[in-house]
């Protein structure tokens, strides 16, 4: 009797040694998967959550979060959409856990200049946020010009003016570093 005690106390240890050694493994290997996600994976496992998100330069937008691209995000307001580079973002509220990766090798490769690119064919009047967010660069309105590799010329107008030469208060070229958002409105 003794005997049978001590082989069961023995079997007792190795099957929590081992049960042990199994939580480990597993808990290890959820800290790799983890540490291989990128934020537009995350993004794009939160599509269609409501979510909000704070810049460096203490805006926050608020949205259904309607498109997570290579780098940068769409958010549909009630009546706007706003296009948000993920370098601009200070952080995210909202975001679910899931994480979802582009399938699409294209649709990776489409990145911030190409969404420009399509503002600026539409000659949609939009709001720009800037990064460094002083309070007259919190909401330079106008229509964008072109866009380069690294930067896109806002041509400036007052509100619900057309975009024609005469009707342009100033260009400024804007570096893509130093968008914050697009706001623009929704068709």
């Amino acid at each position: 009797m003794r005997w049978d005690s001590l082989f069961n106390d023995m079997e007792s240890q190795f099957a929590e040694g081992d049960r042990l050694s199994l939580e480990a493994e597993v808990t290890e290997r959820a800290r790799i998967e983890t540490a291989a996600v990128h934020l537009a994976d995350r993004l794009r496992g939160s599509l269609g959550a409501h979510v909000a998100v704070h810049l460096a330069c203490r805006t926050v937008f608020e949205g259904t979060l309607s498109h997570a691209g290579a780098d940068a995000l769409v958010l549909n307001e009630a009546r706007h959409q706003v296009l948000i580079p993920y370098a601009a973002a200070a952080r995210y509220v909202g975001l679910g856990r899931l994480s979802v990766g582009e399938p699409s090798v294209v649709r990776r490769g489409i990145g911030l200049s190409h969404a420009l690119r399509g503002l600026a064919r539409d000659r949609a009047q939009l709001t720009v946020t800037l990064r460094g967010g002083s309070a007259q660069d919190s909401g330079l309105l106008g229509v964008i010009d072109r866009v380069g590799r690294d930067f896109f010329d806002l041509a400036s107008l007052s509100v619900g003016e057309a975009r024609r030469a005469s009707q342009v208060k100033q260009v400024s070229s804007i570096p893509f570093g130093a968008l914050g958002a697009i706001r623009s409105p929704r068709t």
